[in-house]
């Protein structure tokens, strides 16, 4: 983890300051869109801390029982060291989901309407986050100039490769939940889009394997995948939304803009700061 700064005993490392930019930024847009829709969001704010809260604890659980659970049982006090790395995205959003469902029972809110927010929101603050995260990509030619060097070897910015294709999933997002065809297709859009971008980019990092080419993070894709496929053949049985909204030519150019300038200032930051 590259350390920023300390306050005292305190050090702020930057995965954690991207993670705290990309909530915020997360926070923000899900907050307006709510108001937007009529719905509570100061108490949908609180959820989302919730959902926060609970999605960081459910990554490290995931991440230790999946990954080494020998070594952090037998140093339990090292469970609590998050600022070293060691975070499962896939825990994260099941654990988070977990917490949100509850949450949105228990206040009695609109379960899809509220995911289909959610979802453009949550996939630009994994990509802002993306930023902070170390360099764990595989081996690749030096020849390559977008290879970051670490230790002198030089390896894939599958970080990069992540927040790059985050990013395009959050401009489809955005444009379809002006108009979508059911409550919850932009949710399960998202769920289905993010796990085949992990698939992809598990291509370019070092992960335990399973058979072949494929490793852990592949599984839970995989699983993620046929879930949002049997999510949608569920949700389709709902009432259609009336299509009452549509896309201008403006919404696409201003989408595929904000898109541009987030890639190429994501991208700045991300060399200068990784190498």
């Amino acid at each position: 983890m590259i350390p920023m700064f300390s306050i005292g005993p305190l050090t702020i490392y930057f995965f954690g300051f991207m993670i705290a930019i990309g909530a915020t930024v997360g926070f923000i847009i899900f907050s307006r869109e709510a108001k937007k829709q009529g719905l509570d969001h100061k108490l949908l704010m609180d959820g989302a801390m919730y959902s926060l809260i609970g999605g960081i604890i459910g990554a490290r659980i995931i991440y230790i029982l999946i990954y080494n659970p020998a070594y952090y049982f037998a140093n339990p006090l090292k469970i609590l060291s998050v600022h070293e790395g060691g975070l499962s995205i896939h825990g994260g959003i099941l654990a988070g989901l977990i917490v949100g469902y509850w949450f949105l029972k228990k206040n009695k809110l609109p379960v899809w309407k509220t995911l289909d927010i959610v979802a453009p929101a949550l996939i630009l603050a994994q990509g802002i986050s993306r930023i902070g995260c170390d360099v764990f990509g595989g081996p690749i030619s030096n020849a390559l100039p977008w290879g970051v060097e670490v230790y002198g070897e030089y390896l894939h910015p599958a970080q990069a490769y992540e927040f790059l294709l985050d990013y395009l999933l959050f401009g489809y997002l955005w444009l379809r939940l002006k108009k979508p065809a059911y409550s919850g297709q932009v949710f399960i859009h998202y769920l289905i889009g993010f796990m085949v971008i992990r698939g992809i980019v598990e291509f370019t990092r070092l992960n335990p394997m399973v058979f072949g080419p494929f490793s852990v993070s592949h599984v839970m894709s995989f699983v993620g995948i046929i879930i949002g496929l049997i999510l949608i053949k569920y949700r389709k049985k709902s009432e259609p939304i009336a299509q009452g909204n549509t896309n201008k030519k403006s919404d696409y150019m201003k989408t595929a803009g904000f898109v541009f300038v987030l890639m190429v200032v994501s991208l700045v930051i991300y060399y200068l700061v990784q190498g």
